[in-house]
């Protein structure tokens, strides 16, 4: 149970955001149904297929941030790691391949987002969202963070907008929007993979612990009261004053370093599935503009012979 059931069912499920949850999924499937029928009836249908990839992200996106991962997330921090690969490298491809392209375009219709559209420059994006992650790990700021509940809301926003800002140029859901060539994209995905490694390097090969939330119980206490409500204090002697070690079968080093090498591991495959997908898709692009050249090569050269 990894010492979830020291925990009530409100502080680990988080019932509120669970409901919030299941409310955008309501919303999605009303507006990629009844509402595209309405008023996009020239628009083709949601697949079943896109409309169970939106509800899986949704879903995973509760679990790491308020359910139950979310929770273990401010215990361990291999979990909480997990949960920041899920939120900002698996969850935004998803959103972005499930919403069809009409609903991102009355989306941002409106002239005020043509102001901002310079922070939509792929490499101010690139930056954007490495920064911010990088940023985030240093243990001062980590720390600091994780124990101010509003600073930890807000970042934890800007940094879920950034991802999506990063990954709209991989995939650009809207097609009448320029979209970036096949090579850069390879390059933009491959550029994200480095950006992001000397944060992990070094969670990874750090020889001490590095986060005082996971090595402090009077720090960990502290930020444990972003999922538990009112008086944390009694965590102590509930831990007999172990603090989140109590819970951990490994050492705080130990789960540091798994923290680190999951975040690569889950960075690595998703970025190889991605760079799979683009690589795939310009070999059809390019494989479908050959036999066009031929047909038309043919279609010459029989005009020629009459």
């Amino acid at each position: 149970m990894l010492g979830l059931q020291y925990f009530s069912f409100q502080e680990v499920w988080s019932p509120m955001f669970l409901f919030a949850t299941i409310g955008v999924i309501i919303g999605y499937l009303y507006l990629v149904g009844p509402w595209r029928e309405r008023h996009f009836p020239m628009e083709p249908p949601v697949s079943k297929g896109r409309k169970l990839l939106f509800i899986s992200a949704a879903l995973l996106y509760y679990l790491s941030y308020e359910g139950p991962l979310g929770f273990l997330g401010h215990i361990m921090f291999s979990f909480h790691m997990t949960n920041m690969a899920i939120s900002y490298l698996i969850v935004p491809p998803m959103v972005l391949f499930s919403v069809p392209g009409f609903l991102w375009s009355k989306a941002f219709s409106a002239r005020f987002w043509r102001k901002l559209k310079f922070l939509m420059h792929p490499i101010v994006t690139l930056i954007m969202f490495n920064m911010l992650f990088s940023i985030y790990h240093i243990p001062v700021i980590h720390d600091y963070v994780m124990t101010n509940f509003t600073v930890h809301r807000l970042y934890y926003l800007v940094m879920l907008i950034a991802a999506f800002m990063m990954w709209w140029h991989v995939y650009t859901p809207i097609k009448d929007m320029p979209q970036m060539p096949h090579v850069k994209r390879l390059a933009y995905i491959f550029a994200n993979g480095v950006l992001l490694t000397p944060a992990c390097a070094l969670i990874i090969f750090s020889d001490a612990p590095l986060y005082a939330i996971y090595n402090d119980p009077e720090v960990w206490v502290n930020a444990m009261g972003f999922c538990i409500p009112g008086d944390t204090s009694y965590l102590l002697s509930l831990t007999e004053f172990q603090g989140p070690q109590f819970f951990n079968m490994f050492t705080t080093l130990e789960d540091q370093q798994a923290g680190g090498i999951i975040m690569k591991l889950i960075q690595e495959v998703t970025y190889g599935v991605l760079l799979a997908l683009v690589f795939r898709e310009w070999f059809s692009k390019e494989h479908k503009q050959e036999k066009v050249d031929e047909q038309l090569l043919r279609d010459a050269l029989a005009i020629k012979h009459k």
